[in-house]
């Protein structure tokens, strides 16, 4: 049985802002800048100030002159309305959110078709029996993806495909893919976890039953961590200790219910040594799969990226009892570019470029021996 968790960073649609090649430090102020707007449009009241800071940042977002004026994102006023634009002057006409429906969108374009390729070839020449899939778009671009991209590269279409929409409103989600004979048999949802008045969860940390041929039972918990990638890190990393803290806790609970083979898979966004993942990787019996002496080793362990050291951010994780019957695993990067010329790794002969790569992470898997 191999079980395999990859971050395929979008299949289908993806925000202009999140989307290769841009330069990330293009597109992280209109993140920051979105993410800004949608906290003060929900404000009851809209004073000068908010107001004033509104205005400055759809500026920013080039929404001043028409509502789909911005190349990263667009204004939705359905009805009533936010502001009035009159003159060459824009003003904020609204009093505060009962008096407009309407909302702030990301951009979206399709992603590099032949990008989309190469993931089918990813997930076809790994062929896990339980896939985790990271940064997804909704379960029925999933369910396209593998009915019909893996189908066109050879690939099997996987039997089970699901997804719920977690927290995260630019769609970025997790999701599980399993082969005939591995059934879903149970799906619990954490998206509504709090920690007070806040959401813990990024996107979700949904638990999967799983039912194998052998009639074991195995719970996945699929997980995208908080990342670095925008927003002051102290707040960034304490986010993410309290989401780790989280899932490890939802751990022990299953452990506690009896349940002995449990996976804990995804993208981490950040390394095994770092303090926000010490209550998942150090208070935890659970062990990850590249500690196994069968795991294939190599100078770039990263999973990310160039593959370097402080790029170790996919993990998957087993119970004791799991890791017990581990025969084998790896990082599998073929979709890879691989540094600037891509020539760090080995990859597609018919990927040439670094926006025709599958993703930026390689593939992490484990093999398990059947259960006796």
């Amino acid at each position: 049985m191999r079980i395999a968790s990859y971050n395929v960073e979008s299949l289908f649609n993806r925000a202009k802002a999140l989307n290769p090649p841009l330069d990330w430090n293009a597109g992280k102020p209109a993140l920051e800048a979105y993410s800004r707007v949608n906290s003060l449009l929900a404000e009851p009241i809209y004073t000068d100030t908010v107001k004033t800071e509104l205005l400055k940042l759809l500026a920013d977002l080039g929404l001043t002159k028409a509502d789909d004026g911005g190349k990263f994102a667009r204004l939705r006023q359905n009805r009533g309305h936010l502001l009035n634009r009159s003159k060459g002057k824009t003003t904020i006409t609204a009093s505060g959110r009962a008096d407009w429906v309407g909302w702030l969108e990301l951009e979206t374009e399709p992603i590099n078709e032949l990008a989309t390729r190469h993931t089918a070839m990813v997930l076809r020449d790994l062929d896990a029996h339980i896939q985790g899939v990271i940064e997804a778009d909704n379960r029925i671009a999933l369910e396209d993806f593998s009915a019909i991209m893996l189908d066109s590269v050879g690939g099997m279409p996987f039997e089970h495909v699901m997804l719920i929409d977690g927290n995260d409103r630019r769609g970025i989600d997790v999701g599980i893919m399993s082969k005939r004979g591995y059934d879903l048999t149970g799906i619990r949802s954490h998206v509504d976890d709090k920690d007070g008045q806040s959401e813990i969860f990024s996107r979700d940390c949904p638990e999967y039953t799983v039912r194998t041929p052998q009639g074991e039972t195995i719970v996945v918990l699929v997980n995208h961590l908080k990342s670095k990638g925008y927003g002051a890190p102290a707040v960034s990393n304490a986010r993410r200790e309290l989401q780790a803290d989280r899932v490890a806790k939802i751990y022990r609970r299953l452990i506690k219910e009896g349940k002995k083979s449990v996976v804990v898979l995804g993208d981490f966004n950040d390394t095994p040594d770092s303090r926000p993942l010490a209550p998942l990787l150090q208070k935890t019996n659970l062990r990850d799969v590249s500690e196994h002496p069968t795991f294939e080793v190599t100078d770039r362990p990263g999973t990310y990226g160039t593959g370097a050291k402080s790029n170790k951010i996919d993990y998957v994780l087993l119970s004791p009892a799991l890791f017990k019957r581990v025969t084998g695993g790896g990082l599998f990067r073929k979709g890879v570019w691989g540094g600037k010329n891509g020539t760090i790794f080995d990859h597609y002969p018919t990927m040439t470029k670094a926006e025709e790569a599958a993703s930026d992470h390689a593939a992490i898997y484990a093999d398990i021996a059947a259960a006796s």
